[in-house]
């Protein structure tokens, strides 16, 4: 799982210049819409090897002069909180500061690994500037200019120095299934988590989270044991609640990157939202398993086909997605809540199923026969054989003698007609084309239309 590092200090040191030169970014991005708030101050970044997830908390800090020190204190108080490893930025040219203490003092205390970078250093005659700051006890003062980009590496090797690197592998096999619930706040993620752990069969074992943006517990049904993800709730905060929200969606990524399904969790009575749309393609695009619970039932007026009428409507907002379970429970009633944990075991072992290659060729290429791909660019398209070299995700490999050309629709039929005789329900499905030595991946059941 990729470490998060957080950019801190206070306003004007150069967070944000610093942010955008570690991800090779020109220029910050600075619309005001609702909604971007990860395309500004979120990146996925990348230093010898080694991936992290990269915060620019600047930004969220507001200019009236009355809240603008409690407002620094909670914006390094969540960072703090929320991050593995911190860059803290100061300016050499103003010295130090008051509030650049009173940031140090709460570095201290976290215990978390603090790298403090002296910005504005452009040139040799500033690194003087940077013993000054040797008193603040966060170690060597690193003089950077994040401007023209001196020295950036030797603070990156710093920060990176301990991170795995990225060619390890973010699934790991065998282990207990690990089932992420995630959505929305207040659809009642963490009220399903206890109820599922009060089951009379369910042995109960809490365990330390491995980070400390999830609550980990394990959970034995019918001699499986299955560890619960629940992605814990940040406490609110008055004046920086943008940055609450932003390491809220952090903490679902990191869910979602730890298990092997995720349950996104919507609310009976508001429906679905385009926040929950967005979480269901970021879990399909890493390839997890897939559910939904529609939790609050119980307090939905039902006659005998408002169920289907909910999931149709589902299912027509997200029509590429019509593979995905569908669960109506309630955390208060505890209804259906068995069916949930049995549905994700399901779903589980859907992800991990592996067909023969002759059965493929069998089905598959019949299909092909009666319906086969359109001629592109005057060039007859013919696929002749299909194998599953991967489960967990399922991969299917088709070759074919015009890779690139193959549309993106033939790809939904080839999915369809997967789906429809071998069922990976749950399971986002991968469909690669091969020529010789030649690879191309095309045609994700998970992609946005």
């Amino acid at each position: 799982m990729k470490r998060v590092v957080a950019i801190v200090g206070r306003p004007n040191v150069g967070k944000s210049t610093l942010f955008n030169r570690i991800l090779q970014r020109r220029d910050a991005i600075v619309e005001n819409e609702p909604g971007v708030t990860r395309d500004r101050h979120y990146g996925e970044a990348e230093w010898a090897g080694k991936k992290f997830s990269l915060v620019d908390t600047g930004g969220f800090v507001p200019e009236s002069s009355d809240v603008f020190e409690l407002a620094i204190r909670e914006q390094a108080e969540i960072a703090i909180e929320e991050s593995d490893s911190l860059i803290f930025v100061v300016d050499a040219r103003d010295g130090l500061t008051s509030i650049d203490q009173e940031i140090a003092i709460m570095l201290r205390r976290s215990g978390k690994k603090v790298v403090l970078v002296v910005n504005k250093a452009d040139n040799e005659k500033y690194d003087q500037e940077a013993v000054d700051f040797y008193n603040m006890g966060l170690g060597e003062p690193y003089p950077i200019s994040a401007m023209n980009g001196r020295h950036i590496g030797d603070v990156l090797d710093v920060v990176t120095q301990d991170f795995p690197p990225s060619d390890m592998s973010e699934e790991e096999e065998g282990g207990p299934l690990k089932i992420a619930l995630i959505g929305r706040p207040n659809v009642g993620k963490s009220s399903i988590t206890n109820a599922m752990l009060g089951q009379e069969r369910a042995i109960v074992t809490p365990i330390a989270g491995t980070t400390r943006d999830s609550i980990d517990s394990t959970l034995r049904y019918h001699g499986q044991e299955i560890t619960l993800i629940d992605t814990a709730g940040l406490r609110k905060r008055k004046r920086v609640k943008e940055s609450v929200e932003l390491f809220s969606i952090i903490r679902t990524t990191r869910a979602i990157e730890r298990c092997d399904v995720a349950i996104v969790v919507i609310d009976a009575v508001e429906g679905l939202e385009r926040q929950d749309a967005k979480v269901i393609v970021e879990a399909a695009e890493k390839r997890k398993g897939l559910m939904i619970a529609v939790n609050k039932w119980d307090l939905v007026e039902k006659d005998t086909m408002t169920s289907k009428r909910f999931q149709d409507a589902i299912y027509e907002a997200l029509p590429t997605f019509d593979y995905i379970p569908i669960a109506f429970v309630s955390a208060v009633t505890r209804q259906r809540l068995v069916k949930l944990i049995e549905l994700a075991q399901q779903v589980h072992a859907e992800r991990h199923k592996r067909i023969s290659t002759s059965q493929l060729n069998d089905v598959i290429l019949e299909a092909i026969k009666n319906h086969p791909p359109p001629a592109v660019k005057g060039h007859d398209l013919r696929i002749n054989f299909i194998q599953q070299p991967q489960a967990a995700p399922p991969v299917f490999l088709c070759y074919t003698n015009y890779p690139e050309l193959v549309p993106e629709n033939y790809t939904r039929f080839l999915e369809g007609v997967i789906r429809k005789h071998y069922g990976f329900v749950g399971a986002p499905i991968t469909i690669v084309y091969k020529q010789k030595n030649r690879l191309r991946t095309s045609g994700y059941s998970t992609r946005t239309m």
